[in-house]
């Protein structure tokens, strides 16, 4: 099994980054993936796919695990990883995603 986990430091309150990770909820929801939320945390369940995602006051945090089936799909966990980034990048930027 896979590990990938993202650190990405902010500066907004706590409801406008909940806000502002909808963008990634959306983009793994094309793969079948979505979360399950619990205040600021959240559950990631997908075929092939767990993890969670924690928003604190400072930053967001996600981890995601590639189980057997995601690996079979050839899914690479360094594209994944860089694709996170990058869109948490987008969607935190000071003038929104």
């Amino acid at each position: 099994m896979s590990k990938i986990s993202v650190r990405h430091e902010h500066t907004l309150d706590l409801e406008e980054s909940r806000n502002r990770i909808e963008h990634f909820e959306s983009y793994m929801g094309k793969y079948g993936a979505k979360l399950v939320w619990s205040g600021n945390n959240a559950e990631l369940k997908g075929p092939g796919v767990g993890g969670g995602v924690v928003i604190a006051d400072k930053v967001v945090e996600i981890t995601i695990k590639l189980g057997m089936l995601a690996r079979a799909a050839g899914v690479d966990p360094a594209r994944l990883e860089n694709s996170i980034k990058k869109r948490l990048n987008g969607a935190f930027h000071p003038d929104g995603p």
